[in-house]
């Protein structure tokens, strides 16, 4: 199973983010996704993004996006690309985000496990800040995304529910003060555990996060005019189903390995 994962990794996506706005990336980055560059730069007349909007659903498998992919339709347009990636091990949510926003293997951040200690390497978030650029992470309280990348000179926004989380990124559109927002949801990934990948809840949980995606792309539509934007629809692993009817992540197998992440760049010009 595991000669079916996908070849490019999820590492790649921290150069990629700092090429579109113009940054250097950080120190242990490995190198770049070459597909999702070049769509930056068709896309944007060869110029570089001022604003990036990452959406960061959790546990959303390229198996589920493809089986489900009809529920996808609002946000994939012509202009949407389709990035297919592997994530890395062990395929669990801190491990996972520690390597999407350093662009670093987990044997360099240092989050081996199911732990969340404060990644003390350079990160996308120190790039950003080096570089006079204002990073945000809005998130669940609780989550990996609200304790991985703390200690930093940048600003948080931690909530109890993703109405709270939600609420919050819509609001920080219209201020249009950041030039980096990465939005964590959990839902699919908790709903997941306790009803399967394919449970009612999990995908009610899916539609929900298609929907708030959705809304975001809306808003910046309307109050990031002005902008080179890239959006980004990116998870961080995928799942399986398990004896029970439950749902879980951690293996090494295609399931929790293979996901899909989607982009779009929006042209000021």
């Amino acid at each position: 199973m595991k000669n079916n994962v996908n070849q490019i990794s999820i590492d790649t996506v921290c150069a990629t983010l700092s090429y579109a706005l113009g940054v250097d990336a950080p120190m242990n980055a490995t190198s770049k996704n070459t597909q999702l560059c070049e769509y930056i730069d068709r896309s944007l007349g060869g110029q570089k993004a001022d604003r990036v909007f990452m959406y960061n659903p959790d546990a959303i498998a390229q198996w589920i996006y493809e089986k489900y992919n009809s529920k996808f339709e609002s946000i994939r347009t012509d202009s949407v690309i389709e990035i297919p990636l592997c994530t890395v091990m062990p395929s669990v949510t801190p491990v996972c985000f520690g390597t999407m926003y350093t662009g670093a293997q987990p044997s360099v951040h240092g989050i081996q496990s199911y732990k969340k200690p404060v990644i003390t390497i350079d990160t996308l978030f120190d790039a950003l800040i080096r570089a006079g650029k204002k990073p945000a992470i809005v998130a669940d309280k609780d989550s990996s995304m609200a304790h991985i990348y703390l200690e930093r000179n940048m600003d948080y926004y931690f909530f109890d529910t993703v109405e709270e989380v939600n609420s919050k990124a819509q609001e920080l559109i219209v201020s249009d003060k950041y030039d980096f927002i990465a939005v964590y949801n959990a839902d699919y990934d908790a709903q997941m555990h306790r009803y399967s990948p394919e449970g009612k809840q999990a995908l009610d949980a899916l539609d929900a996060n298609i929907k708030a995606f959705s809304t975001f792309c809306q808003m910046i539509e309307k109050h990031w005019k002005s902008h080179n934007t890239l959006v980004g629809f990116a998870m961080d692993h995928g799942c399986h189903e398990i004896d029970g009817k439950l749902g879980s992540h951690g293996l090494d197998m295609e399931e929790d390995l293979n996901i899909v992440h989607l982009y779009r760049a929006y042209s000021s010009i």
